[in-house]
């Protein structure tokens, strides 16, 4: 990850891969509602439930937000009208273009008589999608992130008077999805596809920060968290996970974003604190990764679905998960170059034209 103020922090560019990996994972494997892998699946190897469920990659994406901008924003007064900016210059170009490719193969697909029509209703939900989850491939978190930005200066103030008072927003959403569970009888679609679900996860990021040097080269209590986290992921995968909503745990989503933020910001503030990776060998191609994540992550929905559809209809059976994992890593590994053009072509030809938004 690399600043407007042109700093580098490379382990959190190796974090930003993982996440990116989990999700590329969760979409080649159950890719079309369980096909090729069924949704009932759980793996033997107890820690790979968080790729069998990789949608929780995202909120790893979530809290390492968090993490990155109590670093940046660190004691430092904000210009925000020029952080929103420079937000922009990052983040929407690519997505229009996303937006704009889907847009057509979707009109293409419907063969609309009523074109016009069509394309103005199209506008219309990309429109919606800066309140409710409507960015495709994957934008929808894009939508999540933005909502983050608005709060963003709440939240830093927040943090400058009393940090301990950022609790009380994580106790405020958990009993917001209560109080909706109980009322509508899920909150999966709450938890996931909203800011109230995930804003615990950006807050518990911030405090990761705040509290970094509590984690450092614990390595021990780091190990039973590593356990503990991916044993209870590998219990709720086998009640059905995320392709079971209506399982009998459908009541763990009021605080599953929780549980996940908790996990992750630790992972994270571990990492960054125990350990200084270089940038050379695996680790600068796997921070590369990371840099490009972004546009790994937008990107990738217009090939993952159909290479696992067609590499298990006609090369070889992927309904194995162990086989279909190790392919995906495979294909995410062969995203490196689209990664790389959209990066170098569609978004680095924009952050040129950033500004400094620290005083």
């Amino acid at each position: 990850m690399k600043s407007s103020s042109g700093q580098h922090y490379l382990a959190l560019d190796h974090v930003r891969a993982v996440a990116a990996l989990m999700v590329f994972v969760w979409h080649f494997t159950h890719s079309h509602y369980g096909f090729p892998v069924p949704y009932e699946f759980t793996p033997s190897v107890f820690f790979l439930a968080v790729f069998d469920e990789g949608h929780t990659g995202v909120s790893l994406f979530m809290t390492l937000s968090g993490y990155l901008f109590a670093k940046l924003l660190d004691g430092r007064d904000v210009k925000y009208g020029q952080f929103f900016w420079n937000r922009f210059l990052r983040l929407v170009p690519l997505l229009v273009l996303v937006m704009i490719v889907f847009g057509a193969q979707k009109l293409n697909a419907d063969h609309s008589p009523s074109w016009p029509v069509a394309v103005l209703n199209y506008l219309h939900t990309m429109a919606l999608g800066l309140i409710y989850p409507t960015w495709p491939s994957g934008g929808w978190s894009i939508t999540i992130e933005l909502h983050f930005y608005l709060l963003l200066p709440l939240l830093l103030w927040l943090r400058r008077r009393q940090r301990l008072a950022l609790l009380a927003i994580i106790a405020t959403a958990v009993i917001f999805r209560w109080v909706y569970f109980e009322n509508h009888g899920e909150v999966r679609s709450l938890s996931y596809w909203t800011i109230f679900g995930r804003i615990d996860q950006f807050v518990l990021g911030i405090l990761a920060f705040e509290f970094r040097q509590i984690f450092q080269n614990r390595h021990r209590l780091a190990m039973v968290g590593f356990l503990a986290f991916t044993g209870f992921y590998w219990l709720f995968d086998r009640q059905g996970g995320y392709g079971d909503p209506s399982n009998s745990l459908r009541w763990l989503w009021v605080c599953l974003p929780t549980i996940e933020g908790l996990a992750y910001s630790w992972a994270i503030a571990y990492y960054e604190t125990s350990f200084k990776p270089k940038p050379i060998g695996f680790s600068a191609l796997w921070g590369r990764f990371g840099e490009y994540s972004y546009s790994i992550y937008l990107l990738h929905g217009f090939v993952v679905f159909w290479t696992a559809r067609n590499i298990h209809l006609h090369v070889f059976p992927l309904s194995n998960f162990y086989v279909a994992m190790a392919v995906a890593v495979l294909c995410f590994l062969a995203m490196y170059p689209i990664g790389w053009l959209s990066y170098r072509y569609i978004e680095s030809p924009f952050l040129r034209y950033r500004r400094s938004y620290l005083r």
